[in-house]
């Protein structure tokens, strides 16, 4: 079983192996800035499971942090990624550029503590604060 996706373009379209490791709603600040969005869905998978096709070379990585980059369509500016020293081997891939059902449904809002406070999260999922990322 697998999922696929791609960026608003379509310049890069990418692929993962079931099973994802986890899905969560993350309310950091930087996800926030990042993506201009109240929250990020991300979807965390191990690497080695993600197969990704760029056919205009338009993929590009930022260093957000010492320890952490993102990585963006350059072409139409979709974020599509991200990774960190603090999880080597795992890609956290941006829910809503996949184009095909998921393994899994979100689990826990994370960085709760930091959530937009214009938007009101009215799910049962499990809210977490935690100390504000510095990435």
């Amino acid at each position: 079983m697998s999922a696929q996706g791609q960026c608003l373009c379509g310049s890069v379209k990418f692929a993962i192996d079931f099973p994802s490791k986890w899905m969560a709603h993350c309310h950091c600040t930087m996800c926030q800035r990042s993506h201009g969005a109240a929250f990020v869905t991300w979807v965390g998978v191990e690497e080695s499971q993600v197969s990704v096709e760029d056919s205009k070379c338009s993929l590009m990585w930022y260093s957000s942090s010492q320890s952490a980059e993102r990585a963006f369509c350059s072409h139409c500016g979709s974020s599509l990624f991200f990774r960190s020293d603090n999880r080597r081997g795992e890609l956290d891939i941006v829910r809503a550029c996949f184009t095909s059902p998921l393994d899994r449904n979100p689990d826990i809002h994370v960085y709760y503590n930091t959530h937009a406070d214009w938007f009101e999260v009215k799910d049962d999922v499990i809210k977490k604060s935690e100390p504000e990322v510095v990435e």
